[in-house]
């Protein structure tokens, strides 16, 4: 039934049903039927049988080139038993046109040296010792011996090649593995996400890198041990164009959770990461540092001196409790020194509330606009935007609470960044968990909330809810854009998008303008989410709802269905990063 072509075409229509569930109680939407754990999905998605092996073989005589596969294995400290099941696991690939080199330690253990003499004599393939570079026409491939390969794993990375010839760089997906033979924890990752990549190198444990490209970027380099591979995949990141970095959508390695971790001590890694990462900052001219926490690294990029003028828009329409914490928070908790407030009175008749308004009216850096028209939230902005006297701007909806100083120094800091288009807030709900994290295309429909309802302190899948990251869309609820972009790109659609998904359109056409959209954990506020205009948003306009959706299909369905952000493998139906029942990929073998 939800593959059919009813089903795909109500969806919209589901989606509203399930929005205004959420707006009017506050409640997160229904949870499908529970279809198995992540065992059960293995069996049923990616186990592949003997015919399909078999069928794998045939495909590669097939292939007008077979990509010549130059292994490269750190085995610094590595466990003997980790090295021999890594090893063991390249030898039953199914794809032949390989080369195994281990990079050898500065101090080897005997027995690590005795283990790799062995298997060097065993099979010609295997060769202790980095060695020469690669030949012309070879990749590199990545792959640290704390984890294992499916046996299709190289298949799959030279299938990427040949299929993909303008690739240069190629990852995938990845999972743990215990001594049972117990797949958990999978990381099904975004397409290529370079902000997410700061924070976790997407090519460990197994990454392929263009051998031309591998030597132009000065191959391995010593004095990082523990982030090597991170190291590496950044020289390499610097000199392509995204499009050449290519995604699989499939695990095609396990991390030994009975293994022992490459090379050096977990503070030694982060501090090599820290190195890394800031002398990637420093090749690109780019004013950052780099921070290593539980959570991955943080990037922390510098504000110009002095900071830019920053005009802060919040519409509201009486909600005088609200509007009041609101304005009273930013200007008790923001640390930023250098904004002004744009407060748009959308017709409002509390007396107590324009009394209210007209009090802030009178103090510095507050401004009172008065604007009667039907509400329209996309008309409200756009109208303030052009008053605005900032460098950059920020939306805000009038029920948000700031309750960290650093918030605006973040988003502004990602916001002048080259390449940055719109930047977004991690918003919680007054009970910690989360409101906003980021932006997923096609959940419900449309688009929903990542993490929604997760608590604060929750990592997510992959970590993703506790690192900066691109996402293809973030909530106008909190929003931090350049002006001149703003208005590049024409602001809010306020003639087809006046009250839904205006925000969700607006971040695609700063990406379709060439623009990424970053997503922050450490801009973090208070959301109280549908604390007014709700019922009367589910009473009065579901028509106009309804239409809204239907002009997002009709102008963005193709990528409402494939979000790069977001994993093929996991599910549209909720927003918990949840498995998708079947995935939406390919199978293996046809």
């Amino acid at each position: 039934m939800r593959q059919s072509t009813s089903w795909r075409v109500t969806a919209p229509l589901r989606w509203v049903s399930r929005y205004f569930q959420r707006i009017v109680r506050g409640t997160p939407p229904e949870v499908p039927m529970q279809r198995g754990g992540y065992a059960e999905w293995v069996a049923a998605y990616d186990s592949p049988g003997r015919n399909a092996c078999e069928g794998l073989r045939r495909e590669i005589e097939g292939w007008p080139v077979r990509p010549r596969l130059s292994i490269l294995m750190p085995v610094q400290d590595c466990a003997v038993s980790s090295l021999r099941a890594a090893i063991a696991s390249v030898q039953f690939q199914i794809y032949p046109a390989w080369v195994l080199r281990t990079v050898p330690a500065a101090a080897q253990s005997e027995a690590l040296g005795a283990l790799l003499a062995e298997c060097a004599a065993a099979d010609p393939r295997i060769k202790a010792g980095a060695g020469d570079a690669p030949a012309p026409g070879d990749w590199v491939v990545w792959f640290e011996p704390h984890a294992v390969l499916p046996a299709h794993a190289l298949f799959c990375v030279a299938r990427e090649i040949v299929a993909h010839p303008e690739a240069r760089m190629v990852y995938a997906d990845e999972d743990a593995i215990d001594a049972a033979g117990r797949r958990s924890d999978p990381f099904f990752k975004p397409d290529w996400n370079p902000d997410l990549f700061l924070s976790r190198n997407l090519f460990a444990p197994l990454g392929a890198f263009e051998g031309r490209l591998f030597q132009e970027a000065g191959g391995l380099r010593e004095g990082f041990d523990g982030a090597q591979g991170h190291e590496l995949a950044l020289r390499c990141a610097e000199r392509v164009d995204g499009v050449q970095i290519r995604h699989i959508p499939r695990v095609l390695s396990h991390t030994r959770s009975d293994a022992q971790g490459v090379a050096a001590a977990p503070n030694e890694a982060q501090r090599a990461g820290e190195r890394a990462l800031d002398a990637h900052f420093q090749r690109l001219g780019i004013a950052a540092t780099a921070e290593a926490t539980p959570h991955g690294h943080r990037v922390r990029y510098a504000l110009p001196s002095p900071p830019p003028f920053v005009s802060l828009i919040i519409p509201t329409r009486n909600a005088l409790a609200l509007v009041r914490q609101c304005i009273e928070s930013i200007v008790a908790e923001t640390a930023y020194p250098h904004y002004e407030i744009l407060l748009v009175d959308n017709g409002s008749d509390d007396a107590e509330a324009l009394a209210y308004f007209a009090e802030l009216g009178a103090q510095p850096g507050i401004t009172v606009i008065r604007d009667d028209r039907d509400f329209n939230y996309s008309a409200l902005n756009n109208a303030a935007v052009a008053r605005a006297r900032g460098e950059v701007v920020g939306l805000l909806n009038n029920d948000i609470e700031v309750t960290s100083p650093g918030w605006l120094d973040e988003m502004v800091s990602i916001a002048l960044q080259p390449g940055v288009g719109a930047v977004g807030a991690k918003l919680l709900y007054p009970d910690r968990t989360v409101q906003h994290g980021g932006v997923l295309l096609g959940v419900g429909g449309i688009a929903g909330h990542a993490h929604k309802h997760l608590s604060a302190d929750d990592p997510g899948h992959g970590g993703r809810a506790r690192r900066m990251q691109t996402f293809s869309a973030v909530t106008a609820a909190c929003l931090v854009v350049r002006k001149v972009l703003y208005e590049q790109v024409g602001g809010l659609d306020e003639e087809r998008l006046g009250v839904a998904f205006n925000d969700v359109d607006f971040c695609l056409r700063l990406r379709a303008a060439g623009y990424r959209n970053v997503w922050t954990p450490y801009a973090e506020l208070l959301h109280h989410e549908s604390a007014t205009r709700g019922l009367e948003i589910a009473a009065g306009s579901r028509d106009r709802l309804a239409r809204e959706s239907a002009w997002m299909t009709e102008r963005w369905g193709a990528l409402l269905g494939d979000d790069p952000a977001y994993n093929p493998n996991l599910t549209l139906d909720t927003e918990d990063f949840d498995l998708a029942w079947p995935p939406r990929v390919a199978p293996l073998c046809p």
